[in-house]
C-alpha cells in the first residue's frame, strides 16, 4: 500500500494520477477533508500537523510519498515522522535543503527527522517548480508585464509532472533506499527567458521588467505571509544567485528527458 500526501496539490496529485495509470491498485491518498477530494484512489482523513489523525490512514501501508506542508506543520514535524517508521519514505524536498533560510531550513530538518525514524528513505531535490511561476497571472492579465528581480538569475524549473514520474519510478522500484536525488529541468532559463515561453504560448504580448527586491518583497508577503516570503527570498538576499545546476536525473530514473519549460507552459496557460 502506498499513501500519498499532498494528494490534492501539484505534485501529489500527479504522483496519484501515475501510480493509478501504472496500474498500481494498492494507493491511498491523505486529505484533510476527505468527501471534496475528488481523487481516484480511496481518500483517507488526516492532517499531517496532527500526528494523533494519521493513524487510520498509514494502516497497512507500506511506503509513503511525503510532500510537507512547509512551515505550517513543522511543530507537530518530531511526532509526525515518528509513525513512518518501518516503511519507505520517500520526500519530496528543495535542493538547497538545510540552507538558513525558513523554508530550505524546514526541508532539511525533515530529511534528518525522516533519516533518523527508522524509515527507509529516498530524497527527491528539486531546484524550483516550473508551476511557481502561476504568480505572474495577475500581471500577466492586467497590463502584460512580469515584474521580478534578477534578470540574469537562469533557473532550472522542473515540470510537476516530471516531478511525480521519478517519484512513481522510486515507489514502485527497487533499490532507490537511501538515495538523494536531484531534479530539474532540461535547462537553466533566466526569467525574462520563461515570459518569453508564456508570451508565445497565450499569443499575447508579455513585457519583463526588473523588480527590486523590496517591491517583490512586499508582493510576496501580501500573498504568502512574512515566513513563507522570507523563505521564497532568502537565496537572494546576497544578490544574484549562481545558476541553478541541470541534471539528467529525470531521464536516468523514468527513461525519457524532462519535459522543457515551454512545454510546462503550454500545458498551464493555454
Amino acid at each position: 500500500m502506498i499513501l500519498v500526501t499532498g494528494a490534492t496539490g501539484r505534485v501529489g496529485g500527479q504522483v496519484v494520477r501515475q501510480l493509478v495509470e501504472a496500474g498500481v491498485t494498492e494507493v491511498r491518498a491523505l486529505a484533510r477533508d476527505a468527501s471534496r477530494a475528488r481523487l481516484p484512489v480511496e481518500a483517507v482523513e488526516g492532517d499531517l500537523a496532527v500526528p494523533g489523525s494519521l493513524d487510520a490512514a498509514l494502516e497497512g501501508v507500506d511506503k509513503v510519498f511525503l510532500v510537507w506542508p512547509t512551515l505550517q506543520a513543522d511543530h507537530a514535524a518530531p511526532e509526525t515522522v515518528k509513525r513512518l517508521a518501518g516503511r519507505h519514505v520517500v520526500y519530496f524536498s528543495a535542493a538547497t535543503a538545510g540552507a538558513a533560510d525558513p523554508i530550505n531550513a524546514s526541508h532539511g530538518e525533515i530529511e534528518r527527522l525522516v533519516s533518523e525514524s527508522g524509515a527507509d528513505w529516498t530524497f527527491l531535490r528539486i531546484t524550483g517548480l516550473a508551476a511557481n511561476d502561476l504568480k505572474w497571472a495577475e500581471g500577466i492579465e492586467r497590463d502584460g508585464v512580469v515584474r521580478e528581480p534578477f534578470a540574469g538569475w537562469a533557473r532550472s524549473h522542473i515540470h510537476e509532472a516530471d516531478v511525480a514520474a521519478a517519484g512513481v519510478r522510486v515507489l514502485t522500484g527497487e533499490g532507490h533506499e537511501g538515495a538523494t536525488y536531484v531534479l530539474t529541468g532540461p535547462q537553466a532559463l533566466t526569467a525574462p527567458e520563461r515570459v518569453a515561453a508564456v508570451s508565445e504560448v497565450i499569443g499575447r504580448e508579455v513585457r519583463f521588467q526588473e523588480a527590486s527586491l523590496e517591491e517583490v518583497r512586499l508582493q510576496y508577503e501580501a500573498v504568502f505571509g512574512p515566513e513563507l516570503a522570507a523563505g521564497l527570498l532568502g537565496r537572494m538576499a546576497g544578490g544574484v544567485p549562481e545558476p541553478e545546476p541541470v541534471t539528467g536525473t529525470v531521464e536516468e530514473l523514468t527513461g525519457r528527458p524532462a519535459r522543457t519549460y515551454r512545454q510546462w507552459a503550454a500545458d498551464h496557460w493555454r
